[in-house]
């Protein structure tokens, strides 16, 4: 089963950023903004399609002149439950490359080109009440987008920690070695490099072949990306956090957190971590706002809406 609603032109992005057991495919159109998937944080242009993984933070902005202005736009989201492909039927191989997207969205993925164009519009027919119809289509559309490379992860590793897959076993004991022990503040790439029987330098140019950054990169990028996590899931202070991160002192923390988030970490806190007086009972739910059928450009113009509820 999956949930799917639409919110209209006249509702704005005003929420603030949270997580949910679902997985989420989230499509904005006609509006411009800032995205926070995890502990990215990204301006958009116009549209945007982003499928995130489980308990993932996320949050869209939308352009406040653009939305005061009443300029029309769209966001489609389609949530399903966690469990949805552990049946028999989905381990069969033809569902392998969907099982994969479900499991790589844990970082939140970004889908462009040719890929999202096919997927709005797909999108935008499943808001259309077709009965088992609609099932089929929805397959179709993960189907679609768990073949495509027109793709971005957004959330770092660190994020989530989780080793990449890769073609080079090496390489995957290198990563697995690393996320495993970033927390340790004395860890070297000689250590790293033990693990897979290399010099230091080999493993550098090597490590930079395949992770298209240096060891001292990748493993800052861990490390902050970890603090992120901490900073929104706990009431830890940021000493703690920084040491819980792999950072040998606060002062280090501070430094290399402004430099790669341009903030301090309880800016980052502050920032995003705004729930405390927001009213949900005035935000759009899941069982409002699904639009009457229209064509593409009403997709992104919408006119008209009923109140109705989907399961499919």
């Amino acid at each position: 089963m999956y949930l799917l609603y639409s919110i209209p032109s006249a509702t704005d992005l005003d929420y603030p950023i949270h997580n949910h057991p679902e997985y989420e495919l989230n499509l904005v159109a006609g509006m411009s903004g800032t995205r926070i998937v995890g502990d990215s944080t990204e301006r958009y242009a116009d549209y945007d399609l982003v499928l995130l993984g489980p308990y993932l933070y996320h949050k869209w902005d939308g352009d406040e002149h653009l939305q005061q202005s009443g300029q029309p736009y769209r966001v489609i989201t389609i949530q399903f439950a966690m469990d949805l492909f552990s049946g028999q039927l989905f381990k069969k191989e033809r569902f392998y490359h969907i099982r994969k997207l479900m499991k790589d969205s844990g970082r939140g993925i970004r889908f462009q080109g040719k890929t999202f164009e096919k997927a709005m519009h797909m999108m935008i027919n499943l808001t259309e009440d077709k009965g088992f119809t609609n099932i089929i289509e929805f397959l179709q559309l993960l189907d679609l987008l768990s073949q495509s490379t027109e793709t971005t992860f957004l959330a770092s590793e660190g994020f989530l920690p989780q080793a990449l897959r890769s073609d080079s076993h090496r390489v995957q004991v290198a990563y697995s070695y690393i996320l495993k022990n970033f927390t340790d503040p004395a860890l070297k790439i000689g250590a790293v490099a033990a693990q897979v029987n290399m010099s230091d330098s080999a493993f550098s140019h090597f490590f930079q072949k395949f992770a298209f950054r240096s060891f001292t990169q990748f493993l800052i990028d861990v490390r902050v990306g970890h603090a992120c996590k901490l900073l929104l899931d706990s009431d830890e202070t940021v000493n703690q956090i920084g040491f819980k991160s792999g950072f040998n002192n606060l002062a280090n923390f501070n430094r290399l957190f402004k430099k790669y988030r341009s903030c301090t970490p309880m800016e980052y806190r502050r920032r995003y971590l705004e729930k405390n007086d927001f009213d949900w009972t005035q935000q759009v739910t899941p069982w409002q706002f699904l639009p009457a059928k229209s064509t593409l450009a009403e997709g992104i113009h919408p006119k008209a809406y009923s109140t109705k509820l989907v399961h499919l």
